[in-house]
């Protein structure tokens, strides 16, 4: 058996370095960590030869010459002294690992100056021996990286194509801006500038710098503070009707710390649900600030991974505060005038001895509500079949135009074309109604299909009664595999049993999951006007008042997006008009 050695402090530092420095972009984040901790205003990142020259520059605090030998020793910090101080880290580096990590697999330079000296001092390191001169330089520090993994040749087989590489380190600066939208970063490649920020402080102007004027255009502001918990978030999220293909832009901070946290993505998620379609993300910038001592981000070497003390209350926290971002946009746009134009309590569904049915037109006559004829009115509006909703809104003025296709609605607006789709609107609406009304008004069927099912869904079905019952339905089983709907939603009056039933089972295709939700989902869908169909100017005008007001506008509940603009000055352009 092979007798134990102690290895030497090179080695030593290399196998630190297999965990801290796994590619370029490892080296940048240490560095430009280190950066945002000294006070820097000002950083600068340059990469050449394939991503294995790398130079920081910053304006920070500066190292004092007496501790720039110790800086580069393994464990060696300024940003914690003791045990207790590992429960309250409130900087971006805390170990003391990367600099001795770095020198052991490259070829630094470090030159560096704080205000307290009229001179610098410049450290060369090569194989983690470190020399140390007197020179001339500005306040502020410069690590010049040369040839990373120069002393690590298998390494160096495994680092993708240069492009790629950089794409990681480029993807990692625009995180660090996004963070810290207070300090001016610059990024070049072979001397060209690809990346910059201003550090205005603002982080709606940072995000305006780093991305499209598109992505700006479609964000909506994120702010919440609760005191009791010491909690708050900030940031900005999309509308639901803008999404990416992949959770690439989910920018995720702690305290400003990158973080890649499952409970932060499924709050998200969560937040999103039933706005956005399947395999579409949302472009997110979130800060969450919690108190040091409440999370514990000495998990992993990337501290990119975090525990929370009380990991619901910070999820539920995160979720609400999306949602409440989200639903501003509701609040500014509709109008006070709107109010129902009808009485404030529920119609309740007369009992059956006040009820008959008319052989010759099927329609329902109920004795004690003034309502006589619900096929006249079913395609008009569903309002009356819910809670009155109050509204906040000055004079309604939308300018419709009319119809195209019988599909869409067409408005005029200030600054362009707003193209509606009926159907979706409409559905928006019903859905949060349906999801808003603890009481859901039911119709009782005398005459209904008899409907053939299969055993599985006769059971699917048994099981979930109480579920379809909680939105208006009332199931009635006559064998095994055939049923009766003895209710249902009264918004539904004029949807065949058969077509609902056959709406609901496909939608839930032997997933059991979310089943409530896949049975509202129907519900709206099917109690709204449909594509195709045409509509007088007051049906038109009663759907988009009523989707005005809904707290989610942006989406149908399937994640379909309702609405599409044209500019006004697009439409111009095409024409060559200078308007």
């Amino acid at each position: 058996m092979t007798r134990i050695k102690q290895l030497s402090k090179n080695l030593i530092n290399q196998i630190a370095a297999g965990e801290v420095i796994e590619r370029p972009s490892s080296v940048v984040k240490e560095l430009v960590e280190n950066s945002v901790d000294a006070g820097s205003k000002k950083v600068s990142i340059e990469i050449t030869n394939e991503c294995r020259n790398i130079r920081v520059a910053d304006n920070g605090s500066g190292i004092y010459p007496d501790d720039i030998m110790l800086a580069f020793s393994k464990h060696a910090t300024s940003k914690i002294e003791n045990d207790e101080d590992l429960y309250n880290i409130k900087t971006l580096g805390f170990r003391g690992e990367a600099l001795s990590s770095i020198i052991s697999i490259s070829k630094l330079t470090c030159i560096t100056r704080t205000k307290d000296f009229d001179t610098g001092v410049k450290v060369i390191c090569e194989n983690s021996e470190v020399k140390k001169v007197e020179t001339g330089c500005a306040i502020g520090t410069i690590m010049d990286i040369k040839d990373l993994f120069y002393n690590l040749p298998a390494r160096l087989k495994f680092l993708r194509k240069p492009d790629t590489e950089f794409s990681y380190i480029q993807e990692l600066v625009q995180s660090l801006a996004i963070s810290h939208p207070e300090v001016s970063f610059s990024l070049k490649k072979y001397g060209k500038e690809v990346l910059t920020t201003s550090g205005s402080g603002n982080l709606e102007q940072t995000i305006k710098e780093l991305f499209s004027n598109a992505v700006s255009a479609n964000l909506k502001e994120v702010s919440k503070t609760d005191k009791i918990s010491n909690l708050k978030i900030s940031g900005y999220v999309s509308t639901p009707d803008f999404t990416r293909s992949s959770k690439k832009d989910f920018y995720t901070f702690i305290n400003s710390r990158t973080v890649k946290c499952p409970i932060f993505q499924k709050a998200v998620d969560t937040a999103y649900k039933n706005l956005i379609a399947n395999g579409k993300y949302p472009f997110v910038v979130l800060n969450l600030e919690i108190p040091p001592t409440d999370v514990d981000v000495n998990v992993h070497p990337t501290k990119k991974e975090v525990r929370y003390k009380n990991t619901n209350q910070i999820f539920n926290f995160i979720v609400t505060s999306i949602k409440g971002g989200l639903s501003n946009y509701a609040e500014q746009i509709v109008p006070d005038s709107y109010t129902p134009s009808y009485s404030n309590s529920v119609v309740d569904l007369p009992k059956s001895e006040n009820v008959f049915v008319d052989k010759k037109d099927d329609s329902m006559y109920v004795s004690d509500t003034g309502i006589k004829d619900f096929s006249q009115i079913q395609n008009v509006s569903q309002q009356q079949f819910f809670e009155p909703k109050e509204s906040k809104l000055t004079e309604y003025s939308e300018n419709i135009i009319g119809q195209y296709k019988n599909t869409y609605i067409l408005i005029e607006k200030e600054d362009g074309l707003e193209i509606v789709d009926q159907h979706i609107a409409q559905e928006r609406y019903n859905y949060e109604r349906l999801l808003e009304n603890k009481n859901i008004v039911s119709q009782m069927l005398f005459v209904s299909d008899v409907l053939e099912i299969s055993a599985s869904e006769a059971e699917l079905i048994k099981d979930n009664l109480d579920k379809f019952e909680k939105f208006g339905y009332e199931i009635e089983f006559l064998k095994e595999n055939e049923i009766i709907f003895r209710k249902i939603p009264q918004i539904l009056s004029k949807i065949s049993p058969k077509e609902i039933l056959s709406d609901i089972l496909e939608n839930i295709e032997g997933n059991l999951d979310s089943l409530e939700e896949k049975i509202l989902r129907t519900t709206a869908c099917k109690a709204s006007v449909k594509a195709g169909e045409k509509l007088n100017m007051w049906q038109m005008q009663e759907i988009i008042k009523q989707w005005r007001t809904t707290k989610m506008p942006y989406t149908c509940p399937h994640g379909r997006p309702i609405t599409h603009t044209i500019k006004h000055k697009d439409i111009a352009a095409f024409f060559e008009r200078n308007e």
